[in-house]
């Protein structure tokens, strides 16, 4: 708003443009002692550069009223209207006396004396109003017309507007006069900008009307205009919050959403905008306490100009800014409401005071308003926003706090749905890694490297998952799953199938009845997640499934055994880089329940690659899977690369989008363990055979540079050979393997399973089995085709280095 000059104001000029003349009026106006001014040049006082036509006046020596935006001493800006007269000295230099300009009424070609009532009301309005003749010259113009044009009627009258300001809006304004005199029907025009006689940008509204006689002849015409710039404010505050609906909140990612929050601010009612949130919020925790008598330490999440690159900013996106105790930022979020501070606010000086950078970007920028706004929702504090203007020449407004607060508050709950969003996804993606392997074992049997990329859509993390176990006689378990649906059930879910293949792959079962058992539990799963299910007697819901491969590799036979339940095949790459998919029994997924599942074995070749993978791969992008199939074939041929390349060259050619869900890819090449570190022996189901059988495992062990292991591997021997004879069938066989450790297996061809007991005081037998399990690492029994192996597992000797010869 316009300030009112106190009565006594004056200032006098010299030639120099230096203050001569300071009066009491002057300094109760801008605050400044005279002997800080006077001697000094008077355009230090300016706040804004003169209007052009007091510009122009003043270059010309003649008297002029305008509007003056000053600064006051303490930084505000004040905005009064002026007459500026023009004085001679001794030397015959020009000086200006400049004082307030008085209101003053003038009545165009009527004196004063003649003037009507009517006459006097037009030029009194407070409205501009202005009457031209038939050529669209100017014929009179009340007082509020000649503020705004920056010249008195006289000076206007007889002059077109383009003749008056000969550039834009004023071609388009000259355009519509010629338009109203040419067709006589009024016109109705709205414009936004600065008028020459001010320095604000004002909206204003502006009726031309035609002027016509008795005869309906077109004599000349009227403007009449309205100040509509608190309208044109509204309106612009109600775009904004449109805006704010539409724009704010399109993302889960609390950045981005930051981002979007000064995108809407600067394009709307602010130059600068920043956003600062807590540390917690930035980092996706739940918020802390705002310290009330404290400094407050917040991040700068995002900012934005509309100047290019932010020149205004002393702090880097990214990085953290305190708030001293006591300043209007530290205010504002303790109290969770926001501020508009004043430029004489002496918190807010000492905010800006507490950072020289700040302090110079102030100045230099010329920000001479300035609004803090709190980031709340949900009864919780998120961070702030800060407002600012300097190229906007109106401050801001009571109302402008309030838009602004409303922008807050949406902008709020959209970061607080980020924040909680990227907490739930951190937390799922942690619970379902903390679920897969860290890293691949060190395995003799096989290389094995995988890749596991989470989905990078907005949906749930999924339960795709993947496990590489090491079995008995140093065979290896590999299996690929993936959990229906997604989310921290499906990941739930995903744990437990994990656990139960790994339990199941601990008692040996093979491919076809490990599913089997994996089906019946994810049925039972379904029971007992699924909604209620009284009255249907106990039927699956459906809503707990998977899918699976598992695989168990032999590497003293490089025989592979296989089955899958609704997986996709895998791919195998002989060692000559031919690649084929396997044909294996598809099988029902897991949870179908009542359907049988299939195992086949193929022969691999040592060196052989196998890769396993979820139907996120190859199914990715929404393309067909054939299509992805196609392209898997094509990553994984041609000559043998290290695993871990081939797993990124995969990932580079079937990845041609964003992958809508979960990835596993797990590739494995085998190895073999030929005659020099295994040794197999066929015994008779003779007791005698016993002896002989310790003595050819000694006599092995002593080839192997084994012997500190002979005493133990003696008695394993005799233990399981003679169990054998006594309880088992035939054929009998005993196998040594020097692998990472040192196998000792012995089958027959009877099923029945032994069981580990303790033997009482006066029993003959119950005692081989304990002692066994006493002296080797590891040891238990699995199912043959042809009957079962006991097995026991020792470490080998600390001087002779692990893992088997290759033969």
């Amino acid at each position: 708003m316009e300030e009112l000059v106190p009565e006594g104001s004056a200032v006098v000029v010299g030639a120099g443009g230096l203050v001569v003349v300071w009066s009491t009026g002057a300094q109760r106006l801008l605050g400044y002692e005279p002997a800080e001014i006077v001697g000094r040049p008077a355009a230090g006082l300016l706040a804004a550069p003169l209007p052009r036509p007091a510009r122009r006046h003043v270059a010309e020596g003649h008297r002029c009223v305008s509007e003056v935006a000053l600064r006051h001493r303490d930084g505000d800006r004040v905005v009064v209207r002026l007459q500026g007269t023009p004085l001679l000295d001794a030397g015959g230099e020009r000086m200006w006396l400049v004082t307030g300009a008085p209101p003053v009424y003038e009545t165009g070609r009527l004196g004063p004396g003649t003037a009507s009532l009517w006459d006097l009301t037009l030029v009194q309005l407070p409205m501009p109003v202005a009457v031209y003749d038939r050529e669209a010259r100017l014929v009179a113009a009340n007082e509020a017309m000649a503020r705004v044009m920056g010249r008195s009627a006289a000076q206007m009258r007889g002059l077109t507007l383009w003749e008056l300001e000969p550039r834009p809006p004023f071609d388009e304004f000259d355009r519509l006069q010629r338009q109203v005199l040419r067709t006589g029907e009024t016109v109705f025009h709205e414009a936004h900008g600065r008028a020459p006689g001010e320095v604000r940008e004002r909206s204003w509204s502006m009726f031309l009307s035609p002027l016509k006689d008795r005869n309906g002849a077109v004599q000349g015409m009227s403007a009449t205009v309205f100040d509509t710039s608190e309208q044109y404010w509204a309106r612009r505050r109600l775009a904004v919050l449109n805006d704010v609906s539409l724009r704010i909140g399109s993302t889960l990612d609390v950045t981005r959403t930051a981002e979007e929050l000064t995108e809407v601010a600067v394009a709307g009612f602010a130059d600068f905008v920043t956003v600062d949130l807590l540390e917690s919020v930035a980092l996706g925790d739940e918020p802390e306490p705002v310290p009330t008598a404290a400094a407050v330490t917040v991040r700068r999440t995002a900012q934005r100009s509309v100047l290019e690159g932010c020149p205004e900013s002393v702090v880097a996106t990214g990085d953290t800014v305190s708030y001293p105790e006591g300043t209007p930022p530290a205010r504002a979020l303790a109290a969770g409401r926001g501020t508009r501070p004043r430029p004489r606010d002496p918190g807010l000086l000492k905010w800006i005071r507490s950072s020289p950078a700040r302090a110079q970007t102030m100045a230099r920028h010329r920000i001479h308003s300035v609004m803090m706004v709190p980031l709340r929702a949900r009864g919780v504090t998120l961070g702030l926003v800060h407002f600012m203007r300097h190229r906007t020449t109106r401050p801001f407004s009571e109302d402008d706090l309030l838009l602004a607060e409303e922008i807050a508050a949406r902008a709020a709950v959209s970061l607080d749905n980020a924040r909680r969003y990227t907490r739930e996804r951190r937390t799922a993606l942690a619970l379902q890694r903390s679920l897969l392997p860290e890293r691949p074992p060190q395995l003799s049997a096989m290389q094995v490297a995988y890749r596991y990329l989470p989905t990078g859509s907005g949906a749930d993390v999924g339960g795709d998952w993947f496990d590489v176990i090491p079995l008995s006689g140093a065979r290896v378990a590999l299996v690929v799953g993936d959990v229906v649906g997604h989310g921290i059930r499906a990941t739930a879910t995903m744990g437990r199938l994990r656990t139960a293949v790994r339990t199941l792959a601990d008692v040996d079962l093979a491919p076809d009845e490990l599913l089997t058992q994996l089906d019946d539990l994810v049925l039972r799963l379904d029971r007992e997640e699924g909604p209620d299910v009284r009255g249907r007697g106990e039927e699956a819901s459906g809503e707990v499934g998977a899918t699976c491969l598992y695989a168990v590799y032999d590497p003293v036979t490089r025989r592979c055994a296989l089955a899958r339940a609704g997986h996709p095949p895998p791919a195998l790459v002989t060692p000559d880089g031919t690649v084929r998919l396997l044909d294996l029994p598809a099988g029902p997924p897991l949870g179908v329940g009542g359907l049988p599942f299939e195992a086949a074995e193929v022969e691999l070749a040592e060196g052989s690659l196998l890769a396993l993978y979820t139907d996120g791969l190859v199914g990715a992008a929404g393309r067909d899977m054939e299509g992805g199939l196609a392209l898997l074939r094509r990553s994984l041929s041609g000559p043998a690369r290290p695993l871990e390349d081939t797993c990124d060259q995969v990932v580079r050619t079937v990845l041609t989008g964003r992958p809508a869900d979960d990835i596993v890819l797990m590739l494995a090449r085998t190895c073999a363990l030929g005659d020099a570190g295994v040794r197999t022996w066929e015994l008779p189901r003779d007791p005698a055979g016993v002896a002989r059988a310790r003595k050819m495992a000694v006599e092995q062990l002593d080839a192997w540079g084994l012997t500190e292991a002979a005493f133990a591997t003696e008695l394993i021997v005799s233990e399981l050979v003679t169990n054998a004879v006594r309880y088992g069938d035939d054929p009998i066989v005993l196998r040594l393997i020097r692998d990472a450790s040192l196998i000792c297996e012995v089958s027959d061809g009877s099923s029945t399973a032994p069981h580990l007991r303790r033997a009482r005081g006066y029993d003959e037998g119950g005692r081989g089995l304990l002692l066994v399990a006493q002296i080797a690492e590891r040891w238990g029994s699995r199912q043959t085709p042809g009957g079962k192996t006991i097995w026991a597992e020792q470490p080998l000797p600390a001087e002779t280095p692990s893992g088997a010869p290759r033969g």
